[in-house]
This record gives structure tokens, C-alpha cells and sequence, in this order.
């Protein structure tokens, strides 16, 4: 196990500037932070696994100590692999805490050795979710406040695609 090493898991669909706050907030801390994009089959998302994993490492080329990186299966698992010390959690509001704390209770049963880093987003970022960009693109709204440009251009790839 690592110390300065932490996995910071989600669904990263889209990869938002909150994200991207937490994830400079961590390496402050961390040396390295590997941003893992989850695999959920049950879990549709607008971007394919390669394209949020594409899009992430994107988003982050310019930080040094970043590593992106897929994983299906549980996270733990995926921390034992790579030898991690910790799993880093955005704060948004109080509403994600309640979700957030079962989840490190579970994580912390599966492997006691794990710790689970919470970071506050900074005020700016607290009311952006993936789910509300996606929604305001399908509408035309202007998402350019809430996610960097490789996004947005994903994002108006998508809307072009012929259905199917």
C-alpha cells in the first residue's frame, strides 16, 4: 500500500469542473491519484466507457500525478491491485453525504486498510452533477460554465449522432 496514492472512482458522465476540483483538492495531499472510471452495465450512461476514460484524461492531461484508468468490479478490489491507500469522495451538498457514508462503511468493511477522503467542492461547483449537464445539453442549454471544452464538444458530438 501507498500512502501518497489514492483512487478517486466515479461514473464521470461528464467529467465536470467539480470533479476536476476535487481531484486538485486531493492532489494536494496525494502524490498520485489515479481517477478511476467506473463500469457499471447496469447503469446507463450517455458515454461509453472509452469515451468517459478518453474524455477524463482530456480534462486532466495538464496535472502532474494523474493517471486515469477503467475499472468494473468492486473499487476495492481495484485499490489491493494497485496498491492505493485511500478513495477520495466529492462533497457537493449534505444530500450526497448520507450515500457517501454508507458507501465508506461498506468500503471499510471490504477492506479496514482503506481509507475514504472526503473533499468539500468549492461553492462554485456545489450544485453541478454530471445528471444536470446532461439534461440542460439535451435542452440547448450552455454547459460551458460547468464543464471543460473537450466536454462540451463530446456533449455536441452526441446530439449530432444519428439515433441507434
Amino acid at each position: 500500500m501507498n500512502n501518497d496514492f489514492a483512487l478517486y472512482p466515479g461514473t464521470f458522465d461528464p467529467f465536470t469542473y467539480g470533479h476536476r476540483d476535487v481531484l486538485e483538492r486531493a492532489l494536494r495531499l496525494f502524490d498520485r491519484v489515479e481517477v478511476t472510471v467506473g463500469v457499471n452495465v447496469e447503469k446507463e450512461t450517455l458515454f461509453t466507457t472509452a469515451e468517459r476514460t478518453a474524455l477524463v484524461r482530456e480534462c486532466t492531461d495538464d496535472l502532474d500525478g494523474v493517471r486515469v484508468a477503467a475499472h468494473e468490479g468492486l473499487i476495492v478490489d481495484r485499490a489491493h491491485e494497485v496498491g492505493a491507500a485511500a478513495l477520495v469522495r466529492g462533497l457537493r451538498q449534505v444530500s450526497d453525504f448520507d450515500a457517501e457514508f454508507r458507501m465508506a462503511f461498506a468500503n471499510r468493511k471490504l477492506a479496514p486498510e482503506l481509507e475514504t477522503v472526503f473533499f468539500m467542492t468549492s461553492e462554485q461547483y456545489a450544485l453541478i452533477s454530471s445528471s444536470m449537464v446532461r439534461d440542460a445539453h439535451r435542452w440547448d442549454g450552455d454547459v460551458s460554465k460547468f464543464v471543460p471544452p473537450p466536454v462540451v464538444e463530446a456533449l455536441d458530438e452526441k446530439k449530432t449522432e444519428p439515433a441507434g
